[in-house]
């Protein structure tokens, strides 16, 4: 079987970053926003892996399980504030919750 060079690995790790970048600065919805980051902590991964198989060392894949990890954290902790902020405001709108006050 064939094997993935790098460099189309590459393409597609900054494409899924870029997406992912263009969701965070461009979607209102707090919900599309917490997506957008984990597309870019998985492009970041792809990254990891890719490198960590063309260097033939495993340093690469250990950081994307730290990257997973932490990114599985976030998504608790920012469904938890979503969820949280839904109950208060009755909206999941960027926009509608600049103040801090309840």
């Amino acid at each position: 079987m064939e094997s993935v060079g790098l460099v189309p690995v590459l393409v597609v790790s900054v494409f899924l970053f870029v997406t992912g970048v263009a969701g965070v600065l461009t979607r209102k919805n707090a919900l599309i926003v917490f997506m957008s980051v984990e597309l870019m902590l998985n492009a970041v991964n792809l990254s990891f892996v890719a490198f960590a198989r063309q260097s033939g060392h495993a340093d690469g894949m250990i950081y994307a399980v730290f990257v997973m990890a932490v990114a599985a954290a976030e998504a608790a902790v920012g469904l938890a504030l979503v969820i949280l902020l839904f109950r208060n405001r009755v909206t999941v709108k960027l926009d509608d919750l600049d103040t801090m006050k309840g």
